[in-house]
């Protein structure tokens, strides 16, 4: 018990000195006032994110968004986002080859999952989930959410379908971590796809462009288009989006179906067994 409280207190000293040494050095870890904008007060890369994010008046350096998270995310800082996704790309890869053999073994006698009850209800809120988990990343360039939010939110309906019908509910109805590795490559070649497409039309149009451009900047006069027959897609975001909305549902879902693996064997022989 003493040794309980030691640790705790311990742990509460080091937390308030490091937030009291914080508090005190913080003018010397923000940005000087040479970077602050005289005007406005503040410092002038987030006056400009914001000033640009969704402004018809500068045509050459907006984002064409009203949803400033999503445009940070995948046109001002969008290499970094890349880099992100590729990293939980090769930790799912890595995940995969440790489970390599393992398989979704059925267990014998009894019914599988839990009571008819919960199956009823889990059957009309699973459409639900994934229903709300698309809105929430398609929407993402409009509203609060984005792709990946919005994969993470789809990606609880598998979760839920392994605790209440079992893992061999999904893989007997074909969702196999082969597949939705199938499917993890394709929202991750669609994000690199849409990053480099107006570079490659640049070099075939014989004009300036850049990789991850979204609107025409300048001297790059090449642009995504921000509507479609009237709906606002913000250029590349909607695309981006979408195909991180696929590569987070399917990543997690991986993630959920290696934890629910049993012993080792053949996923054959879920069916035959």
């Amino acid at each position: 018990m003493r040794r309980s409280i030691l640790h705790l207190t311990i742990i509460l000293t080091l937390l308030l000195g490091l937030s009291l040494l914080a508090s005190i050095s913080w003018q010397w870890l923000v940005p000087g006032e040479w970077f602050k904008c005289p005007l406005q007060g503040m410092w002038c890369l987030p006056v400009f994110y914001l000033a640009t994010t969704y402004n018809p008046e500068l045509p050459n350096y907006t984002v064409n968004s009203p949803e400033a998270v999503t445009a940070i995310v995948w046109d001002y800082r969008g290499l970094d986002t890349l880099f992100e996704t590729s990293v939980f790309y090769l930790a799912l890869i890595a995940g995969i080859a440790l489970a390599r053999g393992a398989s979704y073994k059925l267990p014998t006698g009894g019914e599988l999952g839990l009571s008819k009850i919960v199956k009823t209800v889990s059957r009309l809120t699973l459409p639900m989930i994934i229903t709300v988990g698309a809105s929430i990343g398609l929407h993402g360039h409009l509203t609060p959410g984005g792709g990946f939010q919005g994969g993470a939110t789809a990606a609880v309906a598998f979760m839920v379908a392994i605790v209440v019908f079992s893992i061999v509910f999904l893989v007997e109805h074909g969702v196999s971590k082969d597949r939705m590795l199938v499917l993890r490559s394709i929202g991750l070649t669609g994000i690199g796809l849409t990053a480099v497409t107006l570079f490659f039309a640049g070099l075939v149009l014989g004009k300036n462009t850049y990789v991850f451009q979204n609107m025409a900047k300048p001297f790059a006069e090449l642009s995504f288009p921000w509507e479609v027959n009237g709906a606002l897609i913000s250029g590349t975001l909607w695309f981006f989006n979408l195909f991180e909305f696929l590569a987070v549902t399917a990543g997690f879902t991986i993630a959920f179906m290696l934890l629910a693996m049993s012993d080792a064997g053949s996923e054959e022989g879920v069916r035959h067994e």
